[in-house]
């Protein structure tokens, strides 16, 4: 699975979700869902922008962590 720690970027950089949203460019429904973990997906133009607003690397927003044992797996659509 795919863990965001955008709100771990948001705290170093004593950044709220509202000056992200009004720098990047999106609303913040949008960062919101993204910080929560919630996106399906996410455009890598708009990762661009939150990297360079955060002036950060996408390794530091993106984290890869293997399912727990016994974790049902969603089916690919």
């Amino acid at each position: 699975m795919i863990i965001v720690n955008l709100d771990v970027m948001l705290a170093k950089r004593k950044m709220s979700v509202t000056q992200l949203s009004q720098q990047v460019g999106i609303t913040m429904a949008n960062i919101s869902i993204l910080k929560n973990g919630r996106a399906k997906a996410v455009k890598l133009e708009t990762l661009d922008r939150i990297c360079r607003v955060l002036d950060c690397q996408p390794g530091d927003l993106l984290e890869y962590r293997e399912e727990p044992q016994g974790a049902e797996k969603e089916e690919l659509s």
